[in-house]
């Protein structure tokens, strides 16, 4: 998107148009904070890691 800022624009109504601005704009990709502590393991994540890497040979 863009703004136009016209020469002698005050203060406050620049602060105005950044704060629109940063209404209208979306995060791209996903919230993986969510997914935080959902899985419970009952192996450590490297070892089967390693294990899944050891298949493939």
């Amino acid at each position: 998107m863009v703004m136009t800022i016209k020469q002698g624009a005050t203060k406050k109504s620049i602060k105005d148009i950044l704060k629109n601005l940063g209404k209208e704009l979306k995060p791209k990709g996903v919230d993986v904070y969510k997914y935080v502590g959902k899985i419970n393991l009952k192996k450590d994540a490297v070892n089967i890691q390693k294990e899944l890497r050891n298949d493939w040979e």
